[in-house]
Parts: structure tokens; C-alpha cells; sequence
């Protein structure tokens, strides 16, 4: 039986929208607070919350995993020395998501992504 293939595709191509996702998320995990569209937060809201799952436990194997997506050392070293252990003991739900209203030039709905404090 066929299956729906999940994601949103954003009018790109794969390794476009790979690196699109990326970019959303370092930045997000940099400044904590992103205004974005809509459909882009969603999108970055479950990635972003099982990267900061994995910084919560600093093992090798962990590091390694974000080192391979993020390939830069800046966002790593912050998940696990600031990000992580501020969400020990907390279970999931590390970002919100407000909504907007409407951007004057295209109408797309938008909204702030950030991480709770």
C-alpha cells in the first residue's frame, strides 16, 4: 500500500531543502527566537526538539550525530553547554510557537518560533 511521504517541500528540491532546514534551525538555536512562516516553524519545531533531546545526554555518540548534521562546532558546543542542561529536567516541548498575523506583501501567515525558558 502506498504511503503519504511526510514533510513539507517547501517549492525545493531535496538537497535544497536540507540545507534550507539547516540554516532555520542554527539560527534558531543561536538567537532562541526566529520570526519565520508558519508551515517553516512546524517544520523546524520537531527537528529542533530532538536535537535538544540528544544534547540533554553529552556522550560521544551524541556529539558525533550533531557534528554530522550541523558540521560546524559553534551550534554544538552551545546545544551541549548551555541548551542541554537547561532542559534536564524537562520533557519534551523545548520550543513554542506564537502566531502572527498575516505579512502585508504575500498574505502567508506567519509566526515566532522560540525556545522556553
Amino acid at each position: 500500500m502506498r504511503k503519504r511521504k511526510q514533510g513539507r517541500k517547501f517549492g525545493r528540491k531535496r538537497d535544497q531543502r536540507k540545507a534550507f532546514l539547516k540554516s532555520l534551525i542554527s539560527a534558531l538555536l543561536l538567537k532562541e527566537k526566529i520570526k519565520t512562516t508558519e508551515p517553516r516553524a512546524k517544520e523546524i519545531s520537531g527537528m529542533t526538539e530532538k536535537f535538544i533531546t540528544r544534547a540533554k545526554n553529552d556522550t560521544l555518540a551524541n556529539r558525533r550525530l550533531l557534528v554530522q548534521f550541523f558540521s560546524g562546532s559553534t551550534i554544538v558546543k552551545k546545544l551541549f553547554s548551555e541548551i542541554g542542561p537547561r532542559y534536564k529536567e524537562r520533557h519534551g516541548g523545548y520550543t513554542r510557537i506564537i502566531k502572527l498575523g498575516p505579512r502585508k506583501t504575500d498574505g502567508a501567515k506567519m509566526a515566532i518560533i522560540e525556545l522556553v525558558k
